[in-house]
């Protein structure tokens, strides 16, 4: 009864989406972006139909699909595939802010606060609540400001698309509590993990929750999320075999590898991706140096002619030596850390499959140079997209441009039919699928809008960016470096150090301030302690569970740097500007 009524909720909601849908969306008020050199007519014209592929997609959903998960292409109706979320409007939600469309933003944020309910009798998948539900509501509310909401007090440190993100993750933490700390994958949102449940779950369904939760550990203030997954983390790290390797599925009661396949692509391909944006986001040395020591051992063992096969993790053997599309993904990830030429080899190799079939299949065996027996289907995902954009902000090779070139031609050949764009069943004689997985609208348009719109705000260089008065100072926002999670939704890192709890620099700060003002009456420098936050508006955080021994020690033991100097970093990637990270070599 309970689902029900959500459905029923979310159903009173299709008047107020649709009422400017009957025929084509307003012109978009323009989000103001870094100056830029502007756009050839080519790139002008590929984004407007990259445009209006979101809007064909879009409206159907709305009008055909909604308030369901995805909408259904052939048949016109919809379908709940991952909880019963509404699962497309939140994974479009970010993206028609990067195409411009203010107004609409702001409809889908009332129409999800209003609809959403995650206290639900449902079996959801962990990873795919956490990658599309609260990575896309954690991005949504870090871009309310620039989207003309009013925010309330204390954002970012709080607001309503935070709580729900919040609640949504919260549901998804039972999942977590194994001997070993690894994740189920799946659990129920109501009763949490069902007794019976599978305790073997791939390793990008456990390493894939540093973005989101540490970014929710960092804006709510509560350390549980950012445990959890660096736990989980270094579970993996841990149970590695002899030889370095992690496969594809574990137990994660006994932490015994059921399928012992080592590679990039599917069941492994977000472990390495969150290894690297991990470490970017939150500028963690130790999180890099774990993917480092896996990339050279995946370079070692499983490359081959810039093809990565896949080998058996305890001994390094060829095991199937294919090509999946979910591996496009990588040399993205290689731009990320510098690596570009050895990643324009590779995204080559992957665009000669593309071409030979108009898309890339799920398997496609490298010795034969042809599809896998069931395996010859292309769900329009993004990750070849993902890897153009990439390295077209690194190298501006207009190569990169072809591929998005191609990809707008083929997947509107092929995908596109009356109520939207259908998953291509066979990429050999392009029969098709009743299905529109959200991540099409979340991901595949994205990257193809940014792949043409170089002076979108997304690709900010820091020349524009935004001051915002936080609980706790003024903070830097939106000037650019966002991290996309494996669902292509941006999280600005700057935003991480709004929130901070930190009672001992807040303290150390006043204490200047008075000692400024006291010199001025005095003529001399005077510590003094800052009166007891115990009384009145000042009252002690009960969330700083260590204010008070930081306070005892400020005045008896000395800062090693000025609180008003800016101290070097540690980490060694410095700078991440237009797609890639440049090292700090000195």
């Amino acid at each position: 009864m309970r689902r029900v009524c959500h459905k029923r909720r979310l159903q009173a909601a299709i008047p107020q989406l649709l009422h400017k849908c009957s025929g084509p969306f307003p012109a978009p008020r323009a989000v103001r972006g870094p100056a830029g050199p502007g756009l050839s007519a080519p790139c002008l014209c590929r984004r407007e139909r990259v445009r209006a592929m979101f809007y064909h997609a879009y409206e159907h959903y709305l009008e055909s699909a909604f308030p369901y998960d995805e909408l259904r292409p052939l048949t016109c109706d919809g379908q709940d595939t991952w909880g019963s979320f509404s699962l497309t409007l939140i994974d479009a939600l970010d993206t028609l802010l990067i195409l411009g469309n203010v107004s609409e933003f702001q409809r889908v944020v009332n129409v999800l606060q209003e609809g959403v309910d995650f206290d639900i009798d449902v079996n959801a998948s962990v990873f795919e609540t956490n990658i599309r539900v609260v990575g896309g509501l954690l991005s949504a509310h870090l871009l309310s400001r620039k989207a003309g909401l009013q925010v309330e007090a204390g954002w970012p440190c709080s607001g309503p698309l935070l709580r729900m993100a919040e609640e949504a993750a919260r549901k998804l933490l039972p999942a977590f509590q194994t001997p070993t700390g690894m994740p189920y994958g799946t659990v129920n949102l109501l009763h949490g993990v069902n007794p019976g449940e599978t305790p073997v779950t791939c390793t990008a369904g456990i390493g894939t929750f540093i973005v989101e939760f540490a970014t929710l550990s960092h804006l709510t203030g509560d350390p549980v999320f950012e445990d959890v997954a660096r736990k989980a983390l270094k579970a993996l790290w841990k149970h590695r075999s002899d030889i370095g390797l992690v496969g594809n599925h574990i137990d994660v009661i006994t932490a015994k590898w059921v399928a012992q396949d080592a590679g990039i692509g599917a069941g492994v391909d977000s472990y390495f991706e969150y290894l690297v944006k991990g470490a970017i986001l939150l500028q963690d040395k130790e999180l890099m140096s774990m993917f480092l020591g896996e990339c050279f051992l995946i370079k070692n063992y499983t490359k081959f002619d810039d093809w990565y096969l896949w080998v058996q993790m305890y001994k390094g053997t060829v095991s199937m030596p294919v090509f999946q599309s979910l591996e496009a993904y990588w040399p993205g990830l290689q731009s990320l850390i510098g690596d570009v030429d050895n990643a324009m080899r590779t995204f080559l190799n992957y665009y000669t499959v593309w071409k030979q079939f108009g898309g890339l299949p799920e398997f496609y065996n490298i010795p034969q140079g042809y599809t896998v027996d069931k395996r010859e289907g292309y769900p329009l995902r993004p990750e070849l997209i993902e890897s153009a954009m990439y390295l077209y902000r690194a190298t501006r090779d207009p190569t990169l441009l072809e591929l998005g070139r191609d990809a707008v031609e083929s997947i509107e050949k092929i995908s596109k039919v009356d109520c939207g764009f259908a998953t291509i069943k066979d990429l050999r004689d392009h029969r098709l699928d009743n299905r529109m997985e959200s991540f099409f609208l979340a991901e595949t348009i994205k990257y193809l809008y940014l792949l043409f719109d170089p002076d979108n705000f997304i690709h900010n260089d820091g020349s524009d960016f935004d001051v915002v008065v936080t609980p706790y100072g003024e903070c830097v926002l939106s000037a650019g470096g966002y991290i996309f999670n494996t669902e292509a939704h941006p999280i600005d890192p700057a935003a991480l150090h709004c929130c901070r709890r930190r009672r001992e620099e807040q303290w150390e700060v006043e204490d200047l301030m008075r000692e400024f003002y006291s010199r001025k009456k005095t003529k001399k420098f005077t510590l003094k302690r800052a009166p007891d936050r115990g009384e009145g508006e000042n009252a002690k955080d009960p969330q700083d569970a260590s204010s008070e021994k930081a306070g005892e020690k400020r005045n008896s033991k000395k800062s090693s740097h000025s609180l008003l100097s800016c101290p070097s970093q540690s980490f060694n990637s410095k700078l991440a500007v237009l797609g890639q990270v440049f090292l700090d070599n000195t």
